[in-house]
């Protein structure tokens, strides 16, 4: 008789638990030079908690034909005028894609492709979001409660972050007015 055996990892539809489940933290220090005016920071906003990744790899990183499954909790706040954010990314691998989906609060996913044409897309519980290949992405918390969203991508994707720490995005989402807004530097 075949065993029925319960999985080592366990999503509640919010979290992830259970072997093999790996947790990042950033705190808004870590990441202040994505902002344009990170270098003002307060030592005790420097600490504050910007973001926690926790993610499954089931297989080795660059294994072909694999899987990877994350959950990010992006904290509520703003350096000047400038939401919290993820620091965003191409993949290594530029023709691989990936899924995003809304778990809980709001957001803007901030998209740009090769060309540094920049679009974004409201993320809230239930959106779904495809991201293709050659296209960098950063999420922005717009909201007042924690964003949290789930992500699905190849194993062998890679992400580069360098290409993003040296050229930027070619726009930045500020609050103006009241509302989230793409501005140019």
């Amino acid at each position: 008789m075949k065993e029925i055996i319960m999985p080592a990892q366990i999503f509640s539809g919010k979290t992830l638990a259970g072997e093999q489940i790996g947790h990042t933290i950033r705190t808004v220090g870590q990441i202040r030079d994505i902002f344009a005016e990170g270098v003002t920071l307060s030592e005790s906003q420097a600490r504050e908690t910007a973001y926690v990744v926790s993610s499954y790899l089931p297989v080795d990183e660059g294994t072909a034909g694999g899987l990877f499954f994350g959950i990010t909790e992006l904290y509520p706040g703003k350096v000047g005028s400038e939401y919290y954010m993820t620091k965003g990314h191409f993949h290594s691998r530029k023709d691989t894609a990936e899924f995003y989906w809304g778990i809980e609060g709001e957001g803007v996913l901030i998209l740009m492709d090769a060309e540094r044409r920049i679009w974004g897309e409201r993320m809230f519980p239930g959106s779904l979001h495809y991201i293709p290949g050659n296209v960098a992405h950063r999420v922005a918390n717009t909201g007042n409660t924690i964003l949290s969203f789930g992500a699905c991508w190849p194993s062998d994707a890679g992400h580069d972050y360098g290409s993003i720490e040296q050229a930027g995005f070619a726009a930045r989402l500020k609050e103006v007015d009241g509302h989230p807004t793409f501005v140019t530097p």
